[in-house]
């Protein structure tokens, strides 16, 4: 077993928001692996994200990002208390979050925000492309459903790649953050401009 230091102990802590006490004891579980025990530790972290997920998120911050004067985004991000909307943990995922929208630019905040005639119209584009490859009937709707999946999660913010890192999606590093935070955070809605262009 790799030798465990006070540092590794710190900065599994400052990643994942957790105790120092949980912190050391996922490294001893991890076998000094820093990677596996933060593996763990963010599974963790989401769990318990998942059940502050149902709590009212009602105060927050409006952010803004500007890109070379070309680009600029408002983004409103909730969470529960104003104590929290002033941390600058919270308005530091707020311009991450605001960046990203920027840089991949998404048209839909979740899956939940995608209007019915925006799924309505794809899935008969889908179903008709599947149909005109020539596959089997019995086959055509989960063809098109999966298409469906994969079309929306790269246009839904929360389901794409997180820019600054790639292994995570925005809604996972959303979900980190409530572990960190210890309350809900809720993307609410966002409006990005790209200079000459008309929406």
């Amino acid at each position: 077993m790799a030798a465990i230091t006070v540092e590794e102990i710190k900065r599994l802590r400052e990643l994942t928001g957790v105790g120092i006490t949980d912190a050391k004891q996922a490294l001893v579980d991890a076998g000094g692996d820093f990677d596996t025990a933060l593996a763990a530790m963010r599974k963790k972290g989401l769990t318990k994200a998942e059940k502050r997920g149902e709590r009212e998120a009602r105060s927050g911050i409006v952010g803004t990002y500007n890109h070379d004067g070309r680009i600029g985004v408002l983004v409103e991000v909730n969470c529960e208390t104003d104590f929290v909307a002033r941390t600058d943990e919270f308005q530091a995922l707020v311009k991450d979050i605001a960046m990203h929208i920027a840089a991949s630019a998404p048209e839909y905040v979740s899956q939940d925000n995608i209007p019915a005639d925006d799924q309505a119209i794809k899935r008969v584009e889908f179903s008709e492309k599947a149909k005109s490859e020539g596959k089997p009937e019995n086959m055509v709707e989960s063809i098109v459903n999966g298409m469906l999946k994969k079309y929306f999660a790269e246009r839904c913010l929360l389901d794409q790649p997180f820019v600054k890192n790639p292994d995570l999606t925005v809604g996972e590093y959303v979900k980190e953050h409530i572990a960190k935070l210890g309350e809900n955070i809720v993307v609410r809605r966002f409006n990005r401009m790209v200079l000459g262009e008309v929406n």
